[in-house]
């Protein structure tokens, strides 16, 4: 039998942490979500210290895990905490390493031009990791509200049905989902993660979420829009988004790699869920397990959790995207590689009849590297249709390694470089047919 205070344990967290991650907020006339408003705010405060700080923090990342590989000293062993930051493969250690180096060298702009100039690594630097810095801090010490006061519970038992046939997955996936799709992609990235970690989904159901949900925001994508003089069409540009996200969360998770990953959980631990009695309805068992997940929460635990995630997202994130990152920049702006990967697509652009299809075909392949980088080439080209084409496309194909992809890999969730290569790939194939179809339409 529950009470009134324990019903009020599970209503009043899990409503804020809807507040904070999932429902969108106009402030000065813009959308965005809490999470985000507050992450901008301290990023303001903070100013130009931090990059300094991030180098700081990502030069103790690759000391301690250096420190960690080769001494392994009894005090890390013995902690818990520790062993979880810095105990990590050598490919790792080395990722940590070369962040570390390429943080300093933009830092001083010291070394090869092409690795600290404001395209490459002064990009990620000075303008995507002080993003991540202050988000990676209200996102960590807030995702418990939406993880452990019994929302997933309650969305798990009324969801499944739903996300079980159409796109594989358990219901409480629909959090995530909603998560990365009005709120932040980079949220939705932390919020499989944690779930994965914590034994709730297998390795193929974490994998489909990282790389199928963890979508850019409505506020990132309205930045897309504008830069290429898009405005007027919002409507018909964020529904066609929709449609190719669907069509590609419909098929990706029912072909390889993804349909090949193991249904194994994290650690070999296998995560049983409770049965549900045929006496009871969905609703009352999902609001049961949810009281019941809420009621054996202590505050205590759940500060230190958050300040755990906090940790875990500045010293084995910032690292291995500032590695990542820099590297397919510097691809992308100092080799021609893009531009030649992107040459088969001017046959399939003018047969589908989309104008000035060699200028686009740059565009195609390019946003691997970063999201923005397509709107940029594709601002000068004249056709509105194939600037539409440009900017939905490079949304939907999700997979780009100064941010997404880059997280990916360093979090626990189940994915290589070259599974991401491959899903970019068939995002790309999926939607491009999707995207042009609707543009004729529209245009």
């Amino acid at each position: 039998m529950y009470t009134l205070k324990h019903y009020l344990t599970f209503i009043i967290p899990s409503f804020i942490g809807i507040f904070l991650f999932i429902i969108p907020v106009s402030i000065n006339g813009e959308f965005t979500i809490s999470v985000a408003w507050l992450a901008s705010k301290l990023q303001d405060i903070l100013g130009d210290s931090i990059p300094f700080i991030a180098t700081s923090i990502i030069g103790l990342s690759a000391i301690f895990s250096l420190i960690a590989g080769i001494a392994k000293p009894t005090f890390m062993l013995n902690s818990a905490l520790m062993k979880k930051l810095f105990f990590v493969s050598w490919i790792w250690q080395i990722a940590r390493v070369v962040g570390f180096l390429f943080s300093c060298m933009v830092l001083f702009q010291v070394g090869p031009s092409s690795v600290w100039n404001e395209n490459t690594g002064g990009l990620l630097l000075f303008d995507l990791i002080p993003v991540l810095f202050t988000i990676f801090i209200f996102a960590g010490l807030f995702l418990p509200l939406l993880l452990d006061f019994g929302l997933l519970e309650i969305c798990g038992a009324m969801f499944t049905k739903i996300m079980r046939p159409l796109f594989t997955l358990p219901g409480r996936s629909s959090i995530d989902c909603l998560a990365s799709w009005l709120g932040d992609g980079t949220v939705g990235v932390l919020l499989t993660n944690k779930q994965y970690e914590d034994g709730f989904y297998t390795k193929r159901e974490a994998a489909v979420i990282g790389t199928t949900f963890s979508v850019v925001s409505i506020t990132f994508t309205i930045v897309i829009m504008e830069y290429l003089e898009l405005e007027k069409y919002f409507g018909a540009f964020y529904l066609t988004i929709v449609v190719a996200g669907l069509a590609c969360a419909l098929i990706l998770p029912r072909i390889p790699p993804l349909s090949r990953k193991a249904d194994t959980y994290h650690n070999q631990k296998d995560k049983k869920e409770e049965e549900k009695s045929d006496s009871i309805s969905l609703f009352k068992w999902g609001v049961n397990r949810a009281v019941k997940q809420a009621s054996d929460k202590r505050f205590s635990d759940v500060v230190k959790g958050g300040v755990e995630n906090v940790l875990d997202l500045w010293l084995g994130v910032l690292p291995i995207v500032m590695t990542i990152g820099t590297i397919a920049l510097v691809i992308a702006e100092y080799t021609p590689l893009f531009k030649l990967l992107g040459a088969p697509f001017i046959p399939v652009l003018e047969m589908l009849q989309v104008p000035e299809a060699a200028e686009a075909s740059q565009t195609m392949l390019i946003g691997f590297a970063d999201m923005f980088l397509p709107a940029i080439i594709g601002s000068g080209i004249e056709s509105e249709m194939t600037r539409f084409i440009i900017g939905c496309l490079s949304i939907t194909q999700l997979i780009y390694m100064s941010e997404v992809g880059g997280l990916l890999l360093g979090s626990k969730v189940p994915v290589t470089f070259l599974d991401l290569v491959l899903i970019f790939l068939l995002r790309t194939v999926i939607s491009i047919p999707i995207i042009i179809g609707i543009a004729h339409v529209v245009f």
